[in-house]
């Protein structure tokens, strides 16, 4: 129940469910902010949020520790400073977490799913530094990991 009142709060999409017999084939019909419609199962959709809340709560607390549960143990951290492509183990972003650096925002904009691969947005703020978050995740056995998280400072 927590996941859900968390994950509403900060969704600003209307939800649209398909008749099916199996619910874990429900189809669900998410509007963007962008106007993109994209299909996702009950189950894809719960099991993607169930690691990126892991995320959100991380950085709302500032604990390392939820987003390992988030991530896959490789899973990396990339964006383009001063011009040039930055890549690092996702143990920086731990760190940053680490620091007491907790975020203010969160906007989930986007989720699209090919099978058992995702990609998701999020528009965050910590402090005054505004991001756009993108992460790739892969399904490993019944559970969603964020595999690379990319970003754009604003």
């Amino acid at each position: 129940m927590k996941r859900a009142i968390l994950v509403f709060s900060l969704l600003p999409m209307a939800f649209v469910s398909c008749n099916s017999s199996n619910t874990d084939k429900q189809v669900t019909s998410i509007q963007t902010k962008n106007n993109q419609n994209m299909q996702v199962t009950e189950a894809q959709k719960a099991g993607i949020l169930q690691a990126i809340d892991l995320y959100i709560e991380a950085g709302n607390k500032g604990n390392s520790k939820t987003a390992r549960e988030a991530f896959d143990s490789k899973a990396t951290m990339s964006w383009v400073e001063n011009g040039k492509l930055k890549n690092v183990p996702i143990q920086a972003l731990y760190d940053y977490f680490d620091q007491g650096v907790v975020a203010s925002s969160y906007e989930l904009t986007s989720i699209e799913v090919a099978e058992n691969v995702a990609t998701v947005r999020i528009e965050s703020q910590f402090g005054t530094a505004k991001f756009s978050d993108m992460f790739a995740m892969v399904k490993d056995g019944n559970q969603w990991k964020i595999v690379s998280k990319v970003y754009h400072l604003k």
